[in-house]
C-alpha cells in the first residue's frame, strides 16, 4: 500500500500585543509535534523584505501582509497524523500547553493540508 506524507501549513494572523507569547506558543508546539512522531519544520515570523527587491511576476504577485506567521509540520502518513490527534489530548504535557494557551496568542488561523510534489524532492 502506497502511503503519502502529510504536511500541514497553519497560517496565523498575529496579535501585535502578544508576539512574545506567540513565540512561546510556537516553541511548545514544536516540542509536542516532535514528541508525537511528527517533523516540525518551524514557525516562521514576518520580517521586513530585503531592500531593492521586486516581485518576480509583475501584475501577478504582491507583497504579503506583515501580520501573519506560518507553521509547517508533517507526519509520514494519514494514520500517523490521526494517532497524534488521538493521543495528544491524553498527554499531560500537551494538556498543560493547551490550558496555558486556552486564550490563544493570535487573532485567527487557517489550516491547509499539503503533500509533496512528486519528483520535486
Amino acid at each position: 500500500m502506497l502511503t503519502t506524507a502529510i504536511v500541514c501549513e497553519v497560517r496565523y494572523r498575529l496579535d501585535p500585543e502578544r508576539l512574545a507569547e506567540f513565540e512561546d506558543y510556537g516553541r511548545a508546539w514544536v516540542r509536542l509535534i516532535e514528541r508525537f512522531g511528527g517533523t516540525h519544520y518551524g514557525f516562521f515570523l514576518p520580517r521586513a523584505a530585503p531592500t531593492d527587491t521586486t516581485i518576480s511576476f509583475p501584475g501577478k504577485g504582491r507583497q504579503g501582509e506583515g501580520d501573519f506567521a506560518v507553521a509547517l509540520f508533517g507526519f509520514p502518513d494519514d494514520a500517523a497524523y490521526r494517532r497524534y490527534r488521538t493521543e495528544l489530548p491524553q498527554d499531560p504535557e500537551a494538556a498543560k500547553v493547551i490550558a496555558r494557551f486556552a486564550e490563544p496568542p493570535f487573532e485567527s488561523y487557517e489550516r491547509l493540508f499539503l503533500q509533496p510534489l512528486s519528483g520535486a524532492l
